[in-house]
């Protein structure tokens, strides 16, 4: 019988912070590598240290089996979302933010399709699940407490882009009863270089305030 997966806010861990930037890259199919070079994850994890950003562990939810991190969830409200910027990743690459904007430049169709994030949605920002874990339910775990997370905050429906080649993914939140609002723009036109909008109507929460 495999053991049981349990659920935690993240902390401000300097550990905990290098497996949240290991497992949002794997989330974002390696874009962070790509965009702030092979220290990427020193770089991610010192950033999640510092309240206020979207890369704080404020906004992350950690599963763990047998005492160790196996998946991660963050995300934050559309209020949150409409003030995002890259600030605490510049502050920490130093140098390197030249690559950061480079990158954030050459991908702007994509980011700009990202940034419009409607009011009162709740925009999941990464969901990833260890390689050796996938398939036993974690993801669905990590999606609940998003679902959770978001009628708390009073949101009316949870949205999140997800890439057209992940199809495990995109089947994962079909089964969950999301459907696919929109499509980003394709790089140069070219087939799988885009994302999928994805979008869950939420039920009000019945314990909130009216």
């Amino acid at each position: 019988m495999a053991e049981a997966v349990s659920l935690r806010p993240a902390s401000p861990n300097a550990d905990e912070g290098l497996v949240y930037a290991r497992l949002l890259n794997e989330a974002a199919a390696g874009m962070y590598r790509l965009k702030l070079g092979r220290r990427y994850d020193r770089i991610v994890a010192e950033a999640y240290l510092e309240p206020d950003h979207d890369h704080s562990f404020q906004h992350a939810v950690f599963a763990e089996r047998r005492g160790g991190i196996v998946g991660m969830a963050t995300g934050y409200s559309s209020v949150h979302h409409s003030k995002s910027t890259d600030d605490a990743l510049i502050t920490v690459a130093e140098w390197r933010a030249h690559r950061m904007g480079a990158y954030n430049w050459f991908m702007s169709r994509l980011f700009n399709f990202m940034s419009n994030v409607p009011e009162g949605d709740f925009y999941v920002h990464a969901l990833a699940v260890d390689a050796n874990e996938r398939g036993s339910g974690i993801g669905s775990l990590l999606l609940d407490e998003m679902e959770e997370i978001a009628r708390r905050c009073s949101s009316q429906r949870l949205v999140l882009d997800v890439a057209a080649t992940n199809k495990g993914g995109r089947r994962l939140y079909e089964r969950r009863g999301m459907f696919t609002e929109s499509e980003s723009p394709r790089w140069f036109g070219l087939p799988n270089t885009n994302v999928m909008r994805m979008v869950l109507p939420l039920d009000p929460d019945p314990s909130a305030p009216i």
